[in-house]
């Protein structure tokens, strides 16, 4: 009898369009909703015949599944900035996701009621298939965010920028995100510590632990965008940690804003994820991190699946 084929678990998820990524497939089993032969999976690189009986338990009531981990992150973000006539605006609107992979931002905007989204990643086809397909979606691969044009999203502004960027400061990447932005757009951008600090700076497992560390990124990031004419609207901890256990932020810039308020920040870093209401109140199965995944950014997976704190770099990878 010929040998049954076998293949990844995660890879299998995909293959049977049980997730719609390797990122999202690592998320179900770290999660405990997959079981192979009536017996949860507990790893992400099992290998499984391709005839296993597979299921995938539905998820809790309520908790949206988007393309990746990093959804969570964002939409947390859009929460923390209120959704009123001073909140951050996503519906009606042409936004640019910078860094998009698998495609977690870009999945929450869409659902935000975001008019089109220019998907913009370093990578190659890492965009979910259901994102590839949807016409209000733009992708323009295989190019590096620092050196991105307006001609190349189609030679039209956006109106609202988000990025989920890894192994680059944000320094390097805030010029051109201005150049392809409406001088009123608005940016809501992810500061990574581990990336912005240095490496020598960083703890073991390239996390970075003191809160005046992060409290310095945060700054340095906010006094870059102000060179570029920026203020910030508002700043918040990502209701979900990065790999290893990172705590990264969000920081809402918008030109003819005031400079950060050196309060505000204090209380973002204070309270941290637990002080988010998403991170508070909303943290779902579907969110769950395990080893075997985790965020990326502009990296190659997406939360976008390489383990982006390990080591930092001074370029996109």
């Amino acid at each position: 009898m010929a040998a049954q084929a076998r293949r990844r678990l995660d890879a299998e998820l995909v293959r049977r369009r049980l997730a719609r990524s390797r990122e999202q497939a690592v998320e179900l089993i770290a999660a405990g909703r997959v079981t192979v032969g009536g017996q949860r999976a507990a790893k992400a690189a099992t290998q499984v015949e391709t005839s296993a009986a597979i299921v995938v338990a539905a998820a809790p009531a309520g908790a949206p599944e988007y393309a990746s981990r990093g959804g969570h992150k964002l939409a947390g973000a859009l929460e923390a900035f209120g959704a009123g006539p001073d909140g951050l605006r996503v519906e009606g609107r042409r936004c640019l996701d910078a860094g998009a992979s698998t495609g977690g931002f870009t999945d929450v905007l869409l659902r935000a009621g975001a008019r089109q989204v220019v998907a913009v990643d370093v990578g190659y086809g890492q965009l979910v298939w259901e994102l590839q397909n949807d016409p209000r979606v733009v992708v323009v691969d295989r190019t590096n965010v620092r050196e991105l044009t307006l001609d190349q999203i189609g030679g039209e502004p956006v109106e609202l920028v988000v990025g989920d960027l890894s192994f680059i400061s944000l320094t390097l990447v805030l010029p051109a995100l201005v150049r392809c932005a409406l001088p009123d757009a608005d940016l809501a951008l992810m500061v990574k510590p581990q990336f912005e600090v240095g490496r020598e700076r960083l703890g073991t497992g390239g996390v970075v632990r003191d809160p005046a560390l992060h409290a310095e990124a945060v700054r340095t990031i906010a006094e870059s965008a102000a060179g570029l004419g920026l203020g910030v609207r508002g700043v918040t901890a990502s209701p979900l940690p990065g790999p290893s256990g990172n705590v990264e932020y969000f920081l809402w810039l918008r030109r003819g804003a005031a400079p950060l308020r050196e309060q505000d920040l204090a209380r973002a870093v204070a309270e941290g994820p637990a002080g988010t209401a998403a991170g508070a109140g909303k943290r779902t199965a579907a969110a769950t991190e395990s080893a075997d995944g985790g965020d990326g950014g502009e990296s190659g997976d997406g939360d976008r699946g390489r383990d982006a704190d390990a080591a930092a770099a001074d370029e996109e990878s």
